[in-house]
Order: C-alpha cells, then structure tokens, then sequence
C-alpha cells in the first residue's frame, strides 16, 4: 500500500523510477552502482530517495543521512548519521580500519585524521553490512554534507564492484563540489511536463480548481 501510495505521487517520474529500480534489481544480484539525482530546491528530489526507500524496504537493508546546515562544519558528522544503525559491524573490520573509523566518530582516542583509512573503513564497513542483505545508503541534502563525509562516501562510491550496494545521493544544481566522478550516475530532474502537472493538481484537489488558479 505504501509503494502505491509514493508510486501515485510521482507524476512524470517513469524514467527516473525506471532508472532507480535498475539498480536495486543489480543490487539484488550483488552488482553496486551509485547515483546522484541534482535538481533545483523542491523538484523532487527527496520524492524520489522515498520512493527507493519504499521500493527496497521488503527485501534491502535502508540507511539514511542528510546533510544538515549547522553540522557542515563538523568533519564525518553526515558520514556518522548514516551508518549509526550499523556502527556495530566495526568491529568486524581490521583493526586500522576499525581504529580509523572510531577515532573520527569520537569512539576511540586516536582521532579519524586518516581520511585514507577513514573511506577505506567506510567502504569495508558497508560491505559488511550488505553481506548479510543488499544495502541501500540515501543521502538527502548533499548541498550541506560536511566535507570529510562528503570524501569518504566519494571515495567508497568509486570502488563499488560486487557488493551488492546501492548509493543514491539527492544534490542541489549548483552544488558541483562532489558526486560528479564516473563512477556515479547522473539523473537531472527539471519541473513536471503539462500533463503530468495536471494529474498532480487533479489528486491534490479533487474538488477542482479555478481556471486560472490551476493554469
């Protein structure tokens, strides 16, 4: 009922859901892929990261991180937000790995300064995760991620193979300062065609709209 439910808000979003379940379905064959949707502020962007979330709900394990404004500034905080539900496989990895990675959440003494380790721990530590189920990691508001984070999941993102992992970042147009490397995808969304529009507005008020109100 939930897919139903997101599935009818996205009016004019076949191609982009189409490109979406693409690569869930290689997830579910153990093939990785990341993916960057930019667009301007309330395009519907975020729309799109539920809809992978719902879609992927039954059979994939979901994490979530966005960037938040007032932690910009402090280094692996997005990074942090995200994996927090798993941050218990840590200690699966090898022990630099594993020091690296607690030292820049603040769980060791050594600090995370080896930004190297850091990606490479990240990167090992999704892995892990997604031994057990295919994982798909959304990142909403990539315009405020801190840059630590930002490096990490760029440098994890460029040596996705086999994993089974599915990265899908939601980004500002003008927010080129990451994500654009190869290894990501690229969906750009620009606003609703005419009919499209004219659905949404018939599902949000059934009662009908005046004319000009409606054009």
């Amino acid at each position: 009922a939930a897919a139903a439910t997101i599935d009818a808000m996205l009016h004019g979003r076949d191609a982009e859901c189409a490109a979406i379940d693409s690569l869930l379905a290689d997830a579910g064959e153990r093939r990785s892929g990341a993916l960057v949707v930019r667009g301007e502020v309330g395009v519907g962007k975020s729309a799109l990261l539920a809809y992978a979330a719902d879609r992927a709900a039954a059979t994939m394990r979901v994490l979530w991180g966005s960037g938040i404004e007032s932690e910009s500034e402090l280094a692996f905080a997005a990074l942090h937000q995200l994996v927090r539900p798993v941050l218990g496989h840590v200690e699966r990895l090898p022990g630099p790995q594993a020091t690296a990675l607690q030292g820049a959440f603040g769980l060791a003494t050594t600090e995370g300064t080896d930004r190297f380790l850091v990606g490479v721990g990240a990167l090992s530590l999704l892995a892990e995760v997604a031994e057990e189920r295919p994982l798909v990691c959304l990142v909403d508001d990539a315009q405020w991620l801190d840059q630590p984070s930002t490096d990490a999941l760029s440098f994890a993102a460029r040596r996705l193979e086999a994993e089974g992992i599915v990265l899908l970042v939601a980004a500002r147009d003008d927010d080129l300062h990451a994500f654009t490397a190869p290894s990501f995808g690229e969906l750009h969304l620009t606003g609703l065609d005419t009919d499209a529009a004219g659905a949404l507005l018939t599902e949000q008020f059934p009662a009908g709209l005046a004319p000009d109100v409606r054009a």
